[in-house]
C-alpha cells in the first residue's frame, strides 16, 4: 500500500515537473516572437536605408531625413488611433472622409480666402468636435446596433466626405491667410519638424492611454475576448465607443495638420492616408483579430513605408510602380499577419 501512495507521489511529481517545463517553453517561444516582429522590421528598415542611400547620395541627407520625418508625421498621428481600434478586433475605414471633414470646417473657421469669421483658436475646438461626433456616431452604431466595424466606418467615410462637399461648396478654394501658420507643419524646430513633435506627443499620449488607462486595458481584453470582458463587468460599450471617438479625434487633428500643410481647404486632404495607416499598423504587428501589438509597433510600421514610398520617389520609379509596390506589400503583410488569426477573424467584428 506504502509502495502504492509512493509510486503515485512519484509520477504526480514528474506529471508537474512536464508541465512546468512545457509552461516554461510556451513562455520563452512567446517571448521570442514578441521580440522577433520588432527586430525583423528593425531590420527591414536598416535593409532599405541601406539600398536607398546607394541608389541616391541624397536619401540620407539632413533635408530628406526632415522631409521623411514630415511626410510620416500626419500617417502617425492617425495611425495611433487606428491601432487601438484594431486592437478591439475592429476597423476603422472613416480616417479620410474625417480629415476632410474636419479640415474643411477647420479653415472655413479660420483666416481664409474666402472671408467668414476667423475664430482663432476655437476653429481647432468646433473643427475637433465635429471630428469627435463623427467618432461617437461610428462607436454607437457598431456597438449599439451590432454593424460590423467595416460597414459603419464605410459609411461615415462618405459623411465625411459629403459634409466636406457641402461646405466646400461652388466657391473659390479656401487659402489660408495666416502667416503665422502658412507652412508651420515643415518648419523645423530644435532639428525636427514642427507636425513631427506633434506627433511625438500623439504617441507618448497613445502608449500612455493604452499601458496606463482602464480604457487601454480593457481595449486589449475586448480584442482578446469580448465575452470574458462582459462576463467580468468591465465597462465594453463605453470603451468601444471611446476609442472610436478618440481615433476620429486623431484623424481630424491628421485633417487639419494636412490643410495646414497644403495651405488650402480640400475635401480630399487626406486621400491616400488610410492606404498608409492600415498596412502600417499590420506591418507593424497588431493583430487583425484584436487583442496584440502596440503603438511603437505600428510607428515601426509608419516609417516602412514612408521611407521605401521616399526612396522609390528618390530613385525615379514611377509612380505607377511605387502604388503597385506598396499594393503588394499590404496585401503580403495581411495574409502574413492574418494567416495565423483566421480562425478568430468574423466579419462581425
Amino acid at each position: 500500500m506504502v509502495h502504492k501512495v509512493l509510486s503515485e507521489q512519484g509520477a504526480g511529481s514528474i506529471t508537474t515537473t512536464a508541465i512546468r517545463i512545457r509552461e516554461s517553453g510556451i513562455e520563452r517561444r512567446a517571448r521570442f516572437r514578441g521580440l522577433a516582429e520588432p527586430l525583423s522590421l528593425l531590420v527591414a528598415l536598416a535593409v532599405l536605408i541601406g539600398v536607398f542611400s546607394l541608389l541616391n547620395e541624397r536619401f540620407l541627407t539632413t533635408s530628406n531625413i526632415q522631409n521623411v520625418l514630415t511626410q510620416s508625421a500626419i500617417p502617425l498621428i492617425v495611425a495611433v488611433g487606428a491601432t487601438l481600434v484594431i486592437l478591439l478586433g475592429s476597423i476603422d475605414l472613416s480616417v479620410e472622409g474625417v480629415m476632410g471633414a474636419t479640415g474643411m470646417t477647420w479653415i472655413l473657421l479660420s483666416n481664409n480666402s474666402r472671408g467668414g469669421a476667423d475664430l482663432g483658436p476655437w476653429a481647432w475646438v468646433i473643427a475637433l468636435g465635429v471630428a469627435l461626433l463623427l467618432g461617437i456616431a461610428s462607436g454607437l452604431i457598431f456597438t449599439a446596433l451590432k454593424v460590423p466595424s467595416f460597414i459603419v466606418t464605410l459609411g461615415m467615410w462618405y459623411v465625411g466626405l459629403g459634409i466636406a462637399t457641402m461646405l466646400y461648396g461652388t466657391d473659390l478654394l479656401p487659402r489660408l491667410q495666416d502667416e503665422g501658420l502658412k507652412g508651420w507643419t515643415s518648419r523645423i524646430s530644435f532639428g525636427l519638424p514642427n507636425s513631427f513633435w506633434v506627433a511625438l506627443l500623439v504617441i507618448g499620449l497613445g502608449i500612455l492611454v493604452l499601458r496606463s488607462t482602464r480604457i487601454g486595458r480593457v481595449t486589449l481584453a475586448i480584442g482578446n475576448s469580448e465575452t470574458i470582458v462582459r462576463s467580468a463587468g468591465l465597462p465594453a460599450f463605453p470603451v468601444k465607443v471611446a476609442v472610436f471617438a478618440i481615433a476620429a479625434v486623431l484623424s481630424g487633428l491628421g485633417g487639419i495638420l494636412a490643410t495646414v500643410q497644403l495651405d488650402i481647404g480640400s475635401p480630399t486632404v487626406g486621400s491616400g492616408v488610410l492606404f498608409i495607416v492600415i498596412p502600417a499598423v499590420v506591418i507593424g504587428g497588431t493583430h487583425l483579430a484584436g487583442g496584440k501589438g502596440g503603438i511603437l509597433r505600428t510607428v515601426l510600421g509608419v516609417f516602412l513605408l514612408t521611407i521605401l514610398n521616399n526612396g522609390l520617389i528618390l530613385s525615379g520609379v514611377e509612380s505607377s510602380y511605387q502604388s503597385a509596390v506598396t499594393g503588394a506589400i499590404l496585401v503580403a503583410a495581411i495574409v502574413f499577419a492574418a494567416w495565423s488569426q483566421r480562425d478568430r477573424l468574423r466579419v462581425a467584428k
